[in-house]
């Protein structure tokens, strides 16, 4: 009996497997159907997304080898300009700071940085090129480079034509060749193919977009293009060589400084008005700074020369280019003009120095000694310096 109804199940249970199976492969077939139709189409995808992928790129590549290009045309012109269009060619470069200095004229600048170490300066950047924070670490460091301007060069106006045209002289007289002429390019002559001029100072302080400075031989409203660092382990050249005409610089010192037995009256009283906006805490130092600047013959080369003209040349508060190792040829004549002078009956002759906001007369014998005799007040000099900072707003940042 049981094997009786065991042998009419089995067909049916046969079919139903293999419906079962057939049921299963049918559905795998559909799924692969779509799972291959489903890939094709993000391969399709894929395939358009690599596509635009390196459009892209290679869009991205031409205009960067565009921008290279054109930047690349851009410094040619600039570097090899046409003869015709010289007078048109530039760099993008200007001043980014002021320098607001004890020294308001050329007259008593020294002629190398660090020589006076009194002499200060506040140097104040333009906060829309230079903003507050490219200054931090800056005091960090003891010293610092300073590129400049010759701003009071007397031919810049022929700089700026054909060099067949500009009359540039390539040579000129320098002080320690009592003078005799060398070529521009050894000196440090501010009169040069390009008038930049490079310096050191003591970085004494900095606040905001403001750094004090000293032992500076920069003339006041000097245009700043920019300043470095000093690092003694690359800038400093142990045994270089200078030519002996360079070594003999000492022949401007003077003998001796002395102050008449008025002079610390008539500076107290001066104080009194200067004070306001001088670089320097008291009369007393203004003094010393005086003596460090007349310890040096500020005079021109002409003055030098003839010491005791007995014409009276007097100027109007500007002074020679005296600064650095150049009396330029073309300076000599308005240098004896700006500088103030007066030859007394005597023979002596009584000079002038504006510095610091006061006027400073001074005589020098044929000996080299000097004599302080008075000092009075510049009002002039006071009007220019009535916006800038004084020694008693500095004086927090040189606690």
């Amino acid at each position: 009996m049981g094997s009786t109804l065991n042998s009419k199940w089995l067909p049916v249970t046969s079919t139903v497997t293999v419906a079962l199976a057939l049921l299963s492969a049918s559905t795998a077939v559909i799924s692969l159907y779509f799972c291959r139709k489903k890939s094709k189409v993000l391969y399709s995808k894929i395939q358009e997304l690599e596509i635009s992928l390196n459009s892209c790129l290679q869009n991205s590549a031409a205009e960067r080898q565009g921008r290279i290009r054109a930047q690349q045309d851009l410094r040619k012109a600039l570097a090899e300009p046409k003869s015709e269009n010289l007078e048109q060619t530039s760099y993008p470069m200007t001043p980014i700071g002021l320098v607001q200095s004890c020294f308001s004229t050329r007259n008593g600048t020294p002629r190398q940085p660090l020589l006076v170490p009194l002499a200060r300066a506040c140097l104040v950047f333009d906060s829309a090129r230079v903003p507050p924070a490219s200054l931090e670490g800056l005091v960090e460091y003891s010293h610092c480079w300073i590129i400049y301007v010759f701003h009071l060069n007397t031919n810049l106006e022929k700089l700026w034509k054909h060099p067949s045209r500009s009359k540039f002289k390539a040579k000129v007289r320098v002080p320690g060749l009592k003078g005799g002429k060398m070529g521009v390019l050894a000196t440090r002559s501010p009169h040069r193919p390009c008038p930049i001029g490079l310096t050191v100072a003591k970085v004494e302080a900095v606040r905001g977009n403001m750094v004090l400075l000293s032992g500076v031989d920069l003339v006041d409203g000097t245009p700043v293009l920019d300043i470095k660092p000093y690092l003694p382990y690359s800038d400093s050249i142990q045994g270089a060589a200078v030519p002996e005409w360079v070594m003999v610089d000492n022949i401007l010192a003077v003998a001796s400084v002395n102050f008449s037995e008025g002079f610390s009256s008539s500076l107290s009283d001066c104080w009194e008005t200067a004070k306001k906006k001088s670089l320097y805490a008291s009369p007393d130092e203004l003094q010393c700074l005086i003596k460090q600047v007349l310890s040096w013959d500020i005079r021109s080369l002409s003055q030098r020369n003839q010491p005791h003209d007995p014409l009276i040349k007097t100027g109007n508060g500007e002074a020679p280019n005296s600064a650095l190792d150049s009396d330029q040829n073309q300076d000599e004549e308005a240098s004896d003009n700006e500088n103030s002078q007066v030859c007394h009956p005597s023979g002596d002759v009584t000079y002038h120095l504006i510095l610091e906001g006061t006027n400073v007369a001074y005589r020098i014998d044929f000996n080299g000694n000097v004599t302080v005799e008075n000092v009075v007040v510049s009002s002039e000099i006071l009007n220019r310096n009535r916006n800038r900072r004084s020694f008693l707003e500095w004086r927090d940042e040189l606690s």
